[in-house]
């Protein structure tokens, strides 16, 4: 079994913009991290006022975890640093219940179905309790350090 870095080490992020509390496995062309719905937790700052995360956060959990499946990647590839990954869009995404109970963990997963050096896309799901809660596609964005460079000018 493989032991994880916290989500905070494969992503470009800090709190409270890291969504995800832990790492459960990344392999070749999958990823799995957990978050808990809790008041006490990293979605702390985003709960409605009855403590449920809305339905829409989905999206970013999801592209989270591609995150940390490119971050890890690039890690053991030997690269110094994580890099910038931008979320071009979704396709099909749904929240069954529009929103997170609290106190919910939410297992995502999501698999690559297509990448080149550039561009990927990656089908997610968010489970509750072995039950799929949303589920959908990103697609992904990997700019150089060009790029980058021309992003933020």
């Amino acid at each position: 079994m493989t032991d994880y870095l916290s989500p905070e080490a494969y992503l470009p992020h800090e709190a409270p913009m890291c969504l995800l509390d832990k790492v459960i496995d990344v392999t070749q062309e999958t990823a799995h991290c957990q978050v808990k719905v809790s008041a006490n937790g990293v979605l702390a700052p985003f709960l409605s006022a009855d403590g449920t995360l809305p339905g829409w956060f989905a999206i970013e959990i999801i592209a989270q975890t591609v995150g940390v499946w490119s971050g890890w990647h690039k890690i053991h590839a030997g690269e110094e640093t994580v890099g910038l990954g931008m979320l071009l869009g979704g396709r099909a995404l749904r929240c069954q219940t529009g929103h997170f109970p609290a106190e919910t963990l939410l297992d995502c997963q999501v698999t690559l179905l297509v990448r080149d050096e550039k561009i990927g896309s990656f089908e997610g799901v968010i489970l509750a309790d072995k039950h799929i809660v949303a589920s959908g596609r990103v697609n992904t964005y990997q700019p150089d350090n060009d790029e980058l460079e021309q992003l933020f000018q």
